[in-house]
């Protein structure tokens, strides 16, 4: 049975440097795929998990995003410092609110099982600080092939430094204590994330579906062939 729905976190600040010119005039959340901006999709996703309760951070060209976002989710301005992923949630909780929160990478497409409903029907809050969504590293289109994470038989998620193993989607359900415990203003996850898989409290679990990173030009392409072919971007 699914949780109740939680807050979610859209990473939406970030430069696009990999797409080139295609973010030389306009933030990555806004570069169109099948048609629609990219965080359109990101939101198609959050309303199919019920979903209501979202925010997103803005940094590069954030006047174009807040117009396009309107009054659809509260905004959280990175304006002097861009915060990276950790700090940017971190920055972002007092508009998220208490408790374990979703996070989403805005710069990808899925098929499949709506991967925040995912996330909470498979949420254990006593033995968990985070829990990812995973696919195996192989199967994940328009990435490097390069693992992240190991699982072990239990679910449990390690650094994969070089092993075979899963791939990290830029989705997942995160405590906050993990980010509020690092210091400073701007950082990544990798932190918090470390420390969680240090207590045996960081767990993955697989998407049922298909992924494709949309970080630079060619996975628009090969976004686009994959939302045709199943005719949906998720479920």
């Amino acid at each position: 049975m699914r949780h109740p729905p939680l807050a979610l976190m859209l990473f939406a600040a970030g430069f696009g440097t990999r797409m080139g010119q295609l973010t030389a005039n306009r933030p990555k959340p806004l570069i169109p795929v099948a048609g629609r901006p990219l965080i359109d999709h990101a939101l198609d996703i959050a309303a199919g998990a019920d979903v209501t309760r979202i925010v997103a951070n803005l940094h590069y060209l954030g006047d174009q995003l807040a117009q396009h976002l309107g009054d659809r989710v509260a905004l959280s301005w990175e304006r002097d410092l861009i915060l990276d992923t950790g700090g940017g949630l971190k920055a972002a909780l007092p508009l998220l609110g208490p408790g374990p929160v979703l996070t989403l990478n805005t710069d990808a497409v899925w098929t499949g099982a709506n991967p925040l409903a995912q996330l909470m029907d498979a949420w254990d809050g006593d033995r968990m600080d985070v829990l990812f969504l995973t696919l195996p590293a192989a199967k994940a289109r328009s990435a490097t092939g390069r693992s992240d994470f190991v699982l072990d038989t239990e679910g449990r998620i390690t650094w994969a430094n070089g092993r075979d193993g899963v791939l990290y989607l830029g989705a997942q359900i995160i405590h906050p204590r993990l980010v509020s415990e690092v210091p400073g203003e701007a950082f990544s996850l990798h932190a918090p994330w470390t420390n969680a898989m240090n207590a045996g409290r960081a767990f993955g679990i697989t998407h049922i579906g298909d992924w494709c990173d949309v970080g630079h030009p060619k996975g628009i392409v090969y976004a686009e062939q994959m939302l045709a072919a199943s005719g949906a971007a998720h479920v």
